[in-house]
């Protein structure tokens, strides 16, 4: 009969490629790592991995079933947390990934308003890229999070909860420093300052160059948007951030430009996993959300 534990072990062998690395990982002897594994082979009767060679290989049938190993923990772990839950009367914990340059702009009055009406709820926060925080929500490593739309994974439930654009910011000293609207083929021949690759902000600014016939000649990424614009003002480039952002920004010497053909939209969304158990405190905190901006979300 199979066990749970057989499912970690195999999980954790998958992601070291190594049975002797996993098992220091799991505290286990090598000799009793693969006595498990060899049994989970057995009653499958499927091989996972091929020993046959001096580096441990996955097999075909060790690739699709790792997908499932990672569904069965989740389950297991959310049968656990629900468990949790009942004897708690309702108290609960989950986790928020929110990405920076979003965070700042929305969140702490939501979050200060919510922890007060809910204070049994206990939220971690968690702050990530945009995309990490959709893999890691898929994952189960986070319970709800906040996404830029387009969303392109079918297995999220995605509530938009916010729409915006996203403007150049140029230096005083710039050209382009009086102009009210741009396009982005007249940005071609620019240095871009932007978030680092692996935020969603990067990605569309890049796509928007893309589509008006350039590649965007990236001199600096980072993850602060205050350095961005401090660089900006500096004329050492031009950047791309979201309306809110330049809003309550309160960096002299720069000008805000709207970009259009294409307007980079800026949309936000809430996201969860669809088929995913939500504490009490998780649902709270997803019809909380909603509420608040609800006014945004009808467009």
């Amino acid at each position: 009969m199979m066990q749970i534990k057989q499912f970690r072990y195999f999980i954790e062998v998958y992601q070291q490629v190594s049975f002797s690395r996993a098992s220091e990982k799991l505290g286990i002897s090598q000799p009793a790592l693969s006595k498990v594994i060899a049994q989970l082979e057995e009653e499958l009767e499927l091989q996972l991995f091929d020993r046959s060679t001096r580096q441990l290989q996955i097999t075909a049938e060790g690739e699709a079933m790792y997908e499932y190993a990672q569904k069965v923990i989740r389950e297991v772990e959310d049968f656990k947390q629900a468990a949790v839950d009942l004897r708690t009367k309702h108290k609960g914990h989950f986790r928020f990934g929110l990405p920076p340059v979003i965070g700042s702009s929305f969140f702490p009055k939501v979050i200060s308003t919510f922890q007060k009406q809910y204070p049994d709820a206990k939220m971690s926060i968690v702050e990530e890229g945009a995309r990490v925080v959709q893999q890691s929500i898929l994952h189960g490593e986070l319970d709800v999070g906040i996404g830029i739309l387009p969303i392109p994974y079918t297995e999220l439930e995605v509530i938009p909860i916010v729409k915006r654009k996203l403007l150049l910011v140029v230096s005083n000293e710039h050209p382009l420093a009086d102009a009210e609207k741009v396009m982005m083929s007249e940005l071609k021949g620019e240095q871009f300052l932007l978030f680092k690759r692996g935020f969603s902000l990067y990605d569309r600014v890049r796509e928007a160059s893309i589509d008006s016939g350039f590649e965007p000649n990236v001199i600096h990424e980072s993850t602060q948007w205050d350095f961005l614009l401090k660089m900006v003002k500096e004329n050492l480039g031009v950047s791309f951030l979201p309306e809110t952002i330049v809003e309550d920004s309160n960096q002299t010497g720069i000008h805000a430009i709207e970009v259009d053909h294409p307007l980079i939209h800026w949309n936000l969304a809430l996201i969860s996993r669809k088929n995913g158990y939500q504490s009490p405190a998780t649902t709270a905190w997803i019809d909380y959300v909603k509420a608040y901006f609800k006014e945004e979300a009808e467009y």
